[in-house]
């Protein structure tokens, strides 16, 4: 059953048609994530279908007395409203703290608020959060989501696609998050020139189920150019004798992926960047960091020791506020560690992204702007133009001549990206880079960074975009170090999870009940949540976490996390050690007597890497890690 139907509709804004004669409809419990270029239709789609915006021709019906709730990118909330009032309106207090899916809204998207501040003393994401939280309470036939992820970490991300999959209600969401999209969404809709082409499944199925239809249409392609040959050579040379028509036999998925290498060539990049970089890159030794500056803000080192080498491509990952920003600014070299010190190599060139827009001549044409810096840049084996990759990054044509003082937030960080990637640095250094990207800049964005040699240091909230362009994870946990996170993504959440149930435990229960969730000291939803006799989560590991630390001093443990930091540097390098044996043994693979050697050779490092697992392992038991 169509909870909306829209009939032949059409909208455009000034000479610029958005959509053009639709005809489509939203079916009940059915999830679809809508993608599409910026600019191209997707939010008007939304707001038609919502009945926000009235078509210039066509119809949109809605099923008698349905609910919609819609989340815009322009989101208005009372400036005189508390954050309570708006999304609690007026439950009295023992109403929402007894319904525990309302408290897991409360805790996972606003769980750091004090209820009772005003929406006008919020952020732009405390407000963008409150209005999720206010959505999600209430109960609605179709939810309809305009880039819900902003303002969101990993760690909300994850819960908030979790949540959407288990409620009843139809979705429509509007995101650049891939991963989102594949977590959350049955179908896929595609706003392009005006059409809207549908695909079924999230958003991997959308990409093979496009590549196919690629293929198709290319082969149809052919087939038409092979026949107007055929017809030109018949009207000169008279018919021609018959001939049998091809068959092909294909299984669409394997067919494109049969021959397709990996995404980077590792091995070929580690060597390009240990010759531009040598043997360091950076070396932490025994650092302390606060946000604030000394003695300010969280901590987010403390006495941490760390190594960044050589074609290396690590996401920094932790929750907002945990010091990841900061982290990226100590390596820039724009506040200097409290205490130890930062070794920097000495053929280190970085490039900082930072999520506060450069300065750029707003006078400057955009192409004039990226080719003040280099008009020319290698990567991997080719060479680009500075309008080349432009292009690459969405601006097209006419695009390359717009004044800088026109453009969005977006194009400018994509221009400031563009201008860094120039300079030829070898180090990058990336905070936020997907903001206000749409999915095909950043496969582009994607594809450039492949064939980028150098080291790479990235924080993003894009799990898809990080899983994709780093080869392995670093989280701030809130202990004041770095810890390497070999399951990526997944490892990390866990972890929190873990990290989140004792906090619920050890939380007094007769705390202030104004601010909601774990991140502060009040009464934390989690162990309201649990009856008595049952145990929270991850509770009895973490009990005994808390038991192995008990009777080490200050100094143990500094020791012992330096020893860690050491068996991790010795499994990073062994793993590399590894990766070029494997390729070797490829390129080997017709001389048995090398092949013989080289996999003795593997072995070795293999048992070594199982020893001193083995010894990271004793020790990160006896720090309660």
């Amino acid at each position: 059953m169509n909870l909306v139907n829209l009939e032949s509709v059409s909208h455009a804004y000034g000479p610029k048609p958005l959509l053009s004669d639709l005809s489509l409809g939203v079916e009940a419990g059915e999830r679809i994530g809508v993608v599409g270029r910026n600019g191209g239709g997707k939010t008007t789609l939304l707001h038609v279908i919502a009945g926000d915006v009235r078509p210039d021709s066509g119809r949109v019906t809605h099923n008698r007395g349905l609910r919609v709730g819609f989340l815009s990118q322009q989101g208005t909330l009372d400036p005189t409203a508390t954050v309570r009032e708006i999304v609690l309106g007026g439950l009295a207090e023992h109403e929402w703290a007894g319904d525990q899916r309302v408290r897991e809204i409360l805790t996972n998207l606003i769980g750091d608020l004090d209820l009772d501040a005003k929406a006008a003393d919020l952020s732009g994401g405390e407000r963008r959060r409150t209005g999720l939280a206010q959505l999600l309470i209430d109960d609605h036939d179709l939810i309809m989501l305009d880039e819900p992820t902003n303002h969101l970490d990993i760690e909300a991300i994850a819960w908030l696609a979790g949540h959407l999959a288990t409620r009843k209600s139809a979705l429509v969401v509007v995101t650049h998050d891939r991963w989102f999209l594949d977590a959350v969404s049955t179908r896929t809709w595609e706003v392009v020139d005006g059409r809207v082409e549908r695909y079924e499944g999230g958003y991997a199925a959308y990409v093979l189920a496009k590549a196919e239809r690629a293929r198709i249409a290319q082969a149809a392609e052919e087939r038409r150019q092979n026949l107007m040959r055929k017809e030109i050579a018949w009207l000169r040379r008279g018919p021609p004798a018959r001939t049998s028509k091809p068959k092909f036999r294909i299984d669409a998925a394997q067919a494109l992926i049969a021959n397709e290498p990996p995404p980077r060539e590792t091995v070929e990049l580690m060597r390009f960047a240990a010759a531009r970089l040598g043997k360091t890159v950076y070396d932490l030794e025994d650092v302390t960091l606060h946000a604030g500056g000394p003695g300010s803000g969280p901590l987010v080192l403390d006495h941490c020791t760390w190594q960044f080498g050589p074609g290396d491509r690590v996401g920094l990952i932790g929750v907002n506020g945990s010091g990841k920003s900061s982290v990226l600014r100590l390596l820039a070299d724009t506040v200097k560690p409290e205490s130890g010190r930062m070794v920097r190599g000495k053929t280190v060139r970085v490039a900082h992204l930072s999520q506060e827009l450069g300065e750029v001549d707003p006078a400057r044409r955009v192409l004039e702007s990226v080719e003040e810096v280099r008009k020319y840049l290698k990567l991997g084996k080719k060479e680009w133009t500075a309008s080349q990759l432009l292009e690459r990054l969405g601006f097209k044509g006419e695009a390359q001549w717009k004044v800088v003082g026109d453009l969005s937030g977006g194009e400018r960080r994509r221009l400031q990206l563009l201008r860094l990637l120039m300079d030829d640095p070898n180090v990058l250094l990336l905070d936020e880079p997907t903001n206000d990207l749409d999915i095909e800049t950043l496969n582009e964005l994607e594809d450039l960074l492949d064939g980028w040699p150098g080291t790479l240091i990235l924080v993003s909230h894009d799990r898809y975009f990080l899983e994709r362009v780093t080869d392995r994870s670093v989280a701030l946990l809130g202990d004041g170090r770095l810890s390497l996170l070999p399951g990526g993504v997944d490892e990390y959440l866990e972890r929190r999870t873990a990290g989140t149930a004792v906090t619920a435990r050890l939380a007094t229960a007769d705390a202030p009940t104004t601010r909601i969730g774990t991140a502060t000291t009040s009464r934390p939803a989690t162990a309201a949540a649990a009856p008595t006799g049952e145990t929270v989560p991850g509770e009895s590991a973490a009990g005994a976490s808390e038991q192995s630390t008990i009777g080490l001093s200050a100094k143990e443990e500094r020791e012992l996390r330096k020893e860690l930091n050491r068996l991790e540097r010795q499994l990073d390098k062994l793993s590399g050690q590894e990766a070029r044996l494997h390729a070797a043994m490829a390129e080997a693979a017709s001389d048995y007597a090398k092949l013989g050697s080289l996999d003795a050779q593997l072995r070795d490092i293999i048992t070594q890497k199982d020893t001193i697992e083995a010894e990271w392992l004793e020790a990160a038991d006896r720090l309660g890690d």
